[in-house]
């Protein structure tokens, strides 16, 4: 494994523990895809840095577990945003 990959799992380690953000966020902030974030989490870590992959995958997990709350929460706002954008033009007519 190169030397940049292992610093960059580490890196994404430390920073999920300490801010338990989701795996799609740190994607979008490190810069690489969901895939590769989540490969580092799961399967490089844990030959890299046994005690954080732990603490990692009990991040992970947690979110695993809420996911079809957040789910449920982005569908919500999604729809309460459309029709208060569609209720002006349809009180118009």
């Amino acid at each position: 494994m190169h030397d940049y990959i292992k610093e960059r799992t580490i890196k994404i380690g430390k920073y999920i523990v300490e801010t338990k953000k989701t795996v799609r966020v740190i994607a979008k902030e490190f810069g690489v895809s969901k895939s590769t974030v989540h490969k580092d989490l799961t399967e490089r870590l844990p030959e890299i840095n046994p005690e954080l992959a732990n603490e990692v995958k009990d991040i992970l997990d947690y979110h695993k577990a809420i996911r079809h709350l957040r789910g449920g929460e982005a569908t919500k706002k999604k729809y309460k945003t459309k029709a208060s954008q569609e209720a002006p033009a349809n009180t118009a007519g």
